[in-house]
């Protein structure tokens, strides 16, 4: 990380050899990851009210005082960017919904649940069965909520490997493609993906409302909507 005047400082994770330690520090980074985007918050309420953040200090571009609507606020993430939007969506009352990309419920959302409209995007083989802080984040969220679970995907295949890995495949002897981001194809994938977060966020802070959620449309079939 570069701080105003040039200094670079870097930080290491400490090894992690029982599942013990891999607890704590993932208590200590989704900690701070759910200050960094409440941080993030703050900062887009001052610039809303005329305060430039930066270093320097400079006025804003005319035109931006007042120009932010921070009353329809929406959070999403992969893996553990999944788990901290879950545990912003429950800390923070300026978010108004999230959605997680099969990621772990860490935290004490895991357990505790959301009051708010949540979407659960899983790879094929993450389940309320195969992993129990999804069911008990599940069966103990009050508000609107469904699970898309995406047939043939893994977890790689929610974040730019998606799109990366075929192409490395190309000019690379042995990437293992199948087993990084599963055998749906990406095009499909990442459009499946658009639509389904674009459809939900419209629902939930737009209130325009999408046949894409009611599993009534068949334009994406690897995609199958859990309620």
């Amino acid at each position: 990380m570069e701080f105003p005047g040039g200094r670079v400082e870097g930080a290491k994770l400490p090894p992690i050899r029982t599942e013990e330690e891999q607890a704590k520090v993932f208590k200590v980074l989704l900690a701070a990851r759910v200050a960094d985007l409440r941080f993030v918050l703050d900062e887009l309420a001052a610039l809303d009210c005329g305060r430039n953040p930066d270093a320097e200090d400079t006025p804003l571009p005319a035109g931006l005082r007042g120009s932010l609507d921070l009353s329809h606020i929406g959070t999403f993430g992969h893996s553990m960017g999944g788990a901290t939007a879950a545990q912003l969506v429950h800390d923070d009352g300026r978010v108004d919904a999230g959605a997680n990309l099969d990621g772990i419920m860490l935290g004490p959302v895991a357990q505790s649940g959301v009051a708010k409209p949540f979407l659960q995007v899983a790879g094929e083989t993450t389940t309320r069965d195969s992993e129990p802080t999804w069911k008990s984040f599940w069966d103990n969220s009050s508000g609107w909520k469904r699970e898309a679970r995406f047939t043939g995907a893994q977890h790689s295949s929610f974040f730019d490997l998606q799109a990366i890995f075929p192409q490395l495949a190309g000019r690379l002897p042995n990437v293992p493609v199948p087993d990084m981001i599963g055998t749906i194809k990406p095009e499909r994938s990442i459009a499946a993906q658009r639509a389904y977060l674009t459809a939900f966020f419209n629902l939930h802070l737009r209130g325009r409302h999408s046949r894409i959620l009611d599993g009534t449309s068949q334009t994406y079939p690897e995609v199958k909507l859990i309620p």
